[in-house]
């Protein structure tokens, strides 16, 4: 049976040209990064050379990127480093957040060390930035804004510029999670007015197990992760060499072929959208899908029937791959935070469809076919 991948979100399909990239890095170039001979220095020159492709393409400086093991790391680091070293005593972020960011402002909550709120969301789900201004203008204390750049599930986007500026304003520490965006937009880090920023390499077609956090210049953070000097000191431990080649080969095709991919994924969005809405009377779309949001994600709720309830099993069996939020939790069936955060409807079932360059609309049209008979 051949599957249909229409979980990109979640993760996307290795490139083979990023294989073709990491592999003598698994195979003959195998020193340690930290040896002072050469198989160990051409290792530490590989690093270098990908820290540079990696600010070059998201207009930072080399110096202001650190490779983890990916967002969710990248994104403990930023709330950690915020909390212990920059003095922030009160974190806002939004009910939608990922749960790397959602469950480690909660863990800090539970500490004597800060104190946190929810800004509040507008009826399609994006941030009301009014909240967050009238949130700042009333605390005494220096806060922490962390919010994503795009949901994962729903696919909003954030005026990340307007959102900087407020922080800005109230001298806030502002973080965004960009785990959705790297590699599929262009980002310009020297111009958006945040202090930290996130990626991670399976997201554009890269390897998993690999990251960014994007640390600006002007602030000075602690190390996470002591007991050896790799990372300028920021995270100890032998670097992932072959991973983070494989994460700056992954982004500098991302973003050479950026135009030309991002709108045929758009096209397929579209054309998806207008079957859904042909063939399957009642369907409703979440977020604000048709406006300021990801084009590689769809979020549908569909009626809840009995066999509806199933949807996303009787999906797997056709082998056809989709889910019902965020990967990253979909072992505990809770159902989705971000679809309660943002609707009160418990007759609907949300399905995320999410979309790359492989796919084509030969397998929207068998999707929709499926959920036809399903519905």
């Amino acid at each position: 049976m051949n599957r249909i991948y229409l979980d990109n979100a979640a993760t996307t399909p290795l490139d083979p040209a990023v294989l073709e990239a990491m592999m003598p890095y698994m195979t003959n170039h195998f020193g340690n990064p930290s040896s002072i001979y050469s198989y160990g220095r051409e290792n530490r020159l590989a690093i270098e050379t990908a820290r540079k492709t990696v600010a070059r393409i998201l207009n930072a400086h080399p110096g202001e990127i650190f490779f983890t093991s990916g967002g969710t790391e990248s994104d403990n680091m930023a709330i950690s480093a915020a909390i212990n070293d920059l003095g922030c005593r009160h974190i806002i972020t939004s009910p939608i957040e990922h749960h790397a960011v959602l469950h480690t402002v909660e863990h800090w909550d539970k500490t004597d060390k800060i104190t946190s709120s929810f800004v509040k969301l507008l009826p399609n789900g994006h941030v009301d930035l009014d909240d967050l201004d009238a949130q700042l203008a009333s605390r005494k204390e220096r806060c922490f804004v962390t919010l994503m750049h795009a949901n994962n599930e729903i696919g909003n986007l954030l005026d990340i510029y307007a959102a900087g500026e407020i922080c800005k304003k109230y001298n806030a520490i502002f973080h965004s999670d960009t785990v959705q965006t790297v590699g599929h937009y262009k980002i310009d880090l020297r111009s958006k007015p945040v202090h930290f920023a996130t990626g991670a390499g399976h997201k554009f077609h890269g390897p998993k197990g690999v990251g960014i956090l994007y640390v600006n210049d002007n602030i000075k953070v602690k190390p996470v992760i002591l007991g050896g000097g790799q990372e300028r000191n920021m995270r100890a431990g032998t670097e992932n060499v072959y991973g983070i080649v494989g994460f700056a080969k992954a982004l500098e095709l991302a973003d050479a072929m950026l135009e030309k991919d991002s709108a045929y994924i758009q096209s397929l969005k579209t054309y998806m959208v207008n079957a859904l809405e042909q063939h399957i009377p009642a369907v409703e779309f979440n977020g604000d899908y048709a406006g300021e949001s990801l084009y590689t994600v769809l979020n549908v709720s569909f009626p809840k029937t009995e066999k509806s309830e199933m949807l996303l099993f009787s999906l797997d069996m056709q082998g056809i791959c989709v889910s019902g939020g965020s990967a990253c939790s979909s072992g505990a069936d809770v159902g989705s935070h971000v679809i309660r955060a943002i609707s009160t409807n418990p007759n609907k079932v949300p399905v995320r469809f999410s979309f790359s360059k492989h796919n084509t609309t030969a397998e929207i049209d068998l999707v929709v076919e499926k959920l036809k008979e399903l519905i």
